[in-house]
């Protein structure tokens, strides 16, 4: 494979087009953008969303993510490329997605997955249109072995924890980082203050009833970020505030058992401050 000027070479991405079953691929989304990565063969994956070059917004390795040529999503940027199928999230403009279709791509849209069985759903339905559905299988055990490591010694309470994002957002319960967070012996108290997702929840009522745990998404420079960390939380003495890289809250694929090792280490710490008395 070629660096970050393109991610393939001419000669198997002219083979790759000749083959159907294995079809060429642009990926305008960051969370597919990681999927395809690990789903596609050599020259299948013509190009990824510029987001996965952003450290701020990517979720894969970036290093991994320079290999592939990065597009802004444009009509003329993905047609200059030819693929065969055109694979972004649900919320492509219907005017890029009509467009791309009748030029003759095909398009697929992949819906954020909202928990643990849709994001497994999604790396089977990636290796399919990849015609690799092996590689499929291969990320999937993977995934089952992270979840399952991630798991909370037999008869362990669930740890009330909070993911609280930019701007005082809360994370609902059907939400992929929700499902991660029970899987690794979590329990969401946004749910259990009758918040959803993306509802907003003050510095004074986290201070009033505070949560074993907060996940604190944010850059604790950003203005619209600072309350994730004012200095009061520090006072709270039964409360651990952990950071949460916001990749973590989207994709599911390869990110998963990155999230997962990151919870039970974060489920491990805190039981052990608890052992310890410390907190």
């Amino acid at each position: 494979m070629t660096g970050c000027g393109g991610g393939y070479t001419e000669a198997a991405a002219a083979f790759a087009r000749r083959d159907a079953a294995h079809p060429t691929i642009v990926s305008l989304n960051p969370c597919t953008d990681a999927i395809l990565a690990e789903v596609t063969g050599p020259g299948q994956l013509l190009a990824i969303s510029d987001y996965s070059h952003d450290p701020s917004s990517t979720s894969m390795d970036l290093d991994q993510a320079r290999r592939y040529r990065p597009v802004s999503g444009t009509v003329e940027e993905v047609s200059a490329l030819a693929p065969r199928v055109v694979v972004a999230s649900n919320f492509l403009a219907p005017a890029t997605r009509n467009a791309l279709h009748d030029l003759g791509f095909e398009v697929v849209l992949v819906p954020i997955a909202q928990d643990l069985a849709a994001a497994r759903e999604q790396v089977r339905q990636l290796a399919a249109v990849a015609g690799h559905p092996e590689l499929g299988q291969h990320l999937l055990q993977r995934i089952d072995r992270a979840v399952a490591d991630a798991a909370p010694p037999s008869g362990a309470q669930p740890l009330p924890a909070l993911v609280w994002e930019s701007g005082g957002l809360v994370a609902g319960n059907e939400t992929l980082i929700v499902d991660m967070m029970e899987h690794a012996g979590f329990t969401n108290v946004a749910a259990a203050k009758g918040l959803s997702q993306a509802d907003y929840i003050p510095l004074e009522q986290v201070l009033a009833d505070p949560p074993r745990v907060i996940f604190a998404v944010g850059n604790p420079l950003a203005q619209e970020d600072r309350m994730l960390h004012h200095p009061a939380l520090a006072d709270l003495r039964r409360t651990t505030r952990i950071p949460l890289d916001s990749s973590m809250l989207w994709c599911g694929g390869p990110t998963i058992p990155r999230a997962m090792a990151g919870l039970a280490a974060s489920r491990g710490a805190v039981a052990r401050q608890i052992a310890a008395g410390k907190r």
